[in-house]
C-alpha cells in the first residue's frame, strides 16, 4: 500500500505536472495517455492505462515468479491505478523541472524499492526485470534502465529533447535508489548455528531453492551439541530466510556475511 501510494504520488505531484515521463509502465501508461489527449479526439487517465497494460504481465508472474508475488503486485498496482485517480495533478512543492524530475524519481524508486524488497512489485517493468535479474544475476535497476530507453527516445521525438532529457535524469536517479534499496544481485552466506538444525533445513528448502551444508558443532560454554547450516542465497531471499529461522528456532545464531563471488554451481532463481 505504501509503495503504491508513493508511486502515485511523485506522478501526480511531481513528474505529470512537470511533464517528466516515470519509469516502467507508469512512465509509458503516461506517455500513452499524452498521446492519445494530444493526437486523438479522445481522452484516458495515466490510472487507467497502467491497470489495462499491466493485464498480460500479471500471467508472467503468476508462471515465473509466484502466486504469494502474483497477488501483491495486482494489490500494488490496484493501491497505485486508485491513487492516480483520487490525488489531484498539480506540483505541490516547486514548479522547477529540474526538482521534480529527481524527487520525483526519488520517491518512485523508493515505493518500488520498498515494494520488491519485502515480496511484491509495481507490476509491468518490475515483473519483467526481476523475472530477468533472478535468471541472470543482473541488477533490477540496469534492465529498468534499458527498457526506459524506449520511453525517452519516443518523449524526445514527440515532445522535445528537452523532456526527454529531464526523463533520464529522472531514470538516472530512478535506477539508482532501486539498486540500493533492493539489491537482489547481492550474493550472502548465512551462517546459522541452531539446535534444530532437521527442522531448518527441512523449512528452508521448502521454501527456497538453495543448496545447504550442514556441520555438527559443540557450544564451547554449553557444551550442547548444535548444527551449523550454510547457505548462499541472494539478498531477495534474505527476507524469506529471516521468516523461517524465527518459525523454526527464534533462538538460532546465525551471522549474515555479503559474499563476493560465488564459483560453481549456483543457481540464479
Amino acid at each position: 500500500m505504501i509503495g503504491g501510494f508513493l508511486n502515485a504520488f511523485a506522478m501526480n505531484c511531481f513528474l505529470i505536472p512537470a511533464n517528466v515521463y516515470s519509469s516502467g509502465f507508469a512512465g509509458l501508461a503516461q506517455l500513452l495517455s499524452n498521446i492519445i489527449t494530444d493526437y486523438t479526439p479522445f481522452t484516458a487517465t495515466t490510472g487507467i492505462l497502467l491497470a489495462l497494460l499491466n493485464i498480460p504481465v500479471i500471467v508472467l508472474a503468476w508462471k515465473k515468479v509466484g502466486r504469494s508475488f502474483t497477488f501483491f503486485s495486482f494489490f500494488s498496482v490496484g493501491i497505485m491505478t486508485l491513487f492516480l485517480e483520487i490525488l489531484p495533478i498539480k506540483p505541490i512543492f516547486s514548479d522547477d523541472i529540474l526538482l521534480n524530475a529527481v524527487f520525483g524519481g526519488l520517491i518512485a524508486a523508493i515505493g518500488i524499492g520498498m515494494t520488491l524488497k519485502f515480496g511484491g512489485s509495481t507490476g509491468g517493468l518490475d515483473i519483467i526485470a526481476l523475472v530477468l535479474s533472478k535468471s541472470k544475476g543482473k541488477p533490477v535497476g540496469t534492465y529498468f534502465f534499458l527498457f526506459n530507453a524506449i520511453i525517452i527516445i519516443t518523449a524526445g521525438q514527440l515532445y522535445g529533447m528537452e523532456k526527454a532529457l529531464y526523463t533520464l535524469i529522472n531514470l538516472y536517479v530512478t535506477t539508482r535508489v532501486i539498486d540500493s534499496v533492493h539489491t537482489s544481485h547481492v550474493k550472502l552466506t548465512a551462517m546459522i548455528v541452531t539446535t534444530k538444525g532437521e527442522e531448518l533445513r527441512k523449512e528452508i528448502h521448502a521454501k527456497l531453492v538453495r543448496g545447504i551444508t550442514q556441520m555438527n558443532a559443540t557450544g564451547a560454554f554449553t557444551k550442547q551439541d548444535k548444527d551449523i547450516l550454510m547457505i548462499v542465497l541472494s539478498r531477495y531471499e534474505l527476507y524469506d530466510l529471516e521468516r523461517i529461522i524465527k518459525r523454526v528456532d527464534p533462538k538460532a545464531f546465525t551471522n549474515v556475511v555479503q559474499t563476493v563471488d560465488v564459483l560453481g554451481e549456483f543457481r540464479k532463481i
